[in-house]
């Protein structure tokens, strides 16, 4: 493809809560085996991308940890590659990333140096399957000066969340609001963009000239009627994760089969590789409708649930409609319904956690790993 791809994954993502203090939305796990980051590198690959900057800040050890080689979603090695770019203080620099817009143009060289005409520049969580080939045909068929993907949403407070757009009958865009106190339309962005490369260098240079750092307020929405700016819609599955509902729900979806089949039968996720066994079923587990991920050991029942690598769930638990993240041990007697439990934790024998009225309970049991 003849574009360069441009991840924006520096967002501090503080309405995850506290699963957002040990890493970048990014890197949250998905899915039992892949991390956020996963499904947009896949698109990248899939879509024969072979040059991709990541920019990260916020939390950037799990995320910098999981991409520390390109291999895992085979980008090219000899021409192109898989780089990641965190804030650096510089003699000509001494801040870090202001904005999105910001942390593109603190790496301006790498889109300098770059050969390909054009960029596909999107956000790190969200869940999706798209070649970025048919987006890049669309913009090219329309003379466009900037294309953004949009899909439609049920949920007009869920809106709010996103870059809301109207357009008119050939699909342009006539107004963009960004995070909307109240949402008048229910065609939103998906942080998805593509544009001309040397188009994206000279509207950088001239948003830093101006002190703005901020790509879609600064860059895309002051510019909305002075470039064609046209709306890609997508209308197939896509998730954004960064809430603690989104999140959860986002990884329940993967409980039904059609869904599975959309991401895993019809394209290809890559992910960094852990050598690890298959899960273990011992005597007296019950599993129902459940991911488990390899590593884990079962002693007890498992319902509606997910379960990432090396869960240890102990005799007669019951998890119920949870997310159970890596490296997990549950001690005996353990009731848990509607949570998501934090990696690496130790929940110790006879607790009882439930998230009540709807609500997703995060359980974060701050000790040291000890013998049950």
């Amino acid at each position: 493809m003849r574009a360069v791809g441009i991840v924006l994954a520096g967002g501090n993502g503080k309405r995850m809560k506290q699963l957002s203090e040990k890493r970048a939305v990014a890197a949250m796990p998905i899915a039992g085996s892949y991390r956020s980051i996963d499904f947009v590198l896949s698109n990248m690959s899939n879509s024969h991308i072979q040059n991709v900057a990541v920019f990260s800040q916020y939390n950037a050890k799990a995320l910098n940890e999981h991409l520390n080689s390109s291999k895992w979603w085979d980008f090219g090695r000899k021409q192109g590659g898989l780089y990641v770019f965190n804030p650096t203080i510089t003699y000509d620099n001494n801040s870090w990333y202001r904005g999105t817009a910001d942390a593109m143009h603190q790496n301006i060289e790498f889109l300098k140096k770059s050969h390909e005409p054009y960029v596909v520049i999107t956000s790190a969580d969200g869940i999706y399957t798209l070649d970025y080939n048919k987006v890049l045909e669309y913009h090219i068929d329309k003379k466009a000066d900037i294309t953004v993907v949009c899909t439609k949403i049920d949920d007009m407070n869920e809106a709010t969340r996103f870059g809301v757009v109207k357009f008119d009958n050939d699909n342009r865009i006539t107004e963009f609001e960004e995070k909307p106190i109240v949402a008048d339309s229910n065609i939103v962005s998906t942080g998805v963009y593509i544009l001309r490369r040397r188009l994206l260098i000279d509207l950088l240079e001239k948003a830093d000239e101006e002190e703005r750092y901020d790509f879609v307020k600064d860059i895309l929405i002051r510019n909305k009627s002075v470039k064609r700016i046209y709306a890609y819609m997508m209308d197939t599955y896509w998730s954004n994760i960064a809430t603690v509902e989104s999140y959860f729900n986002t990884n329940m979806d993967f409980l039904k089969k059609d869904v599975r089949d959309y991401f895993f039968k019809e394209s290809a996720i890559y992910s960094k590789i852990d050598d690890m066994p298959p899960a273990k079923h011992n005597p007296g587990s019950n599993i129902k409708n459940s991911l488990v991920s390899s590593g884990c050991i079962l002693n007890g029942q498992v319902e509606n649930s997910v379960l990432f690598k090396k869960v240890y769930v102990g005799n007669n638990c019951t998890i119920k409609n949870s997310i159970i993240l890596n490296d997990v041990h549950i001690g005996d007697n353990t009731y848990i319904e509607n949570c998501i439990v934090e990696s690496r934790d130790t929940i110790k024998p006879n607790s009882h956690y439930v998230g009540e009225n709807g609500k997703i309970k995060i359980v974060v049991e701050k000790n040291e790993r000890f013998v049950l």
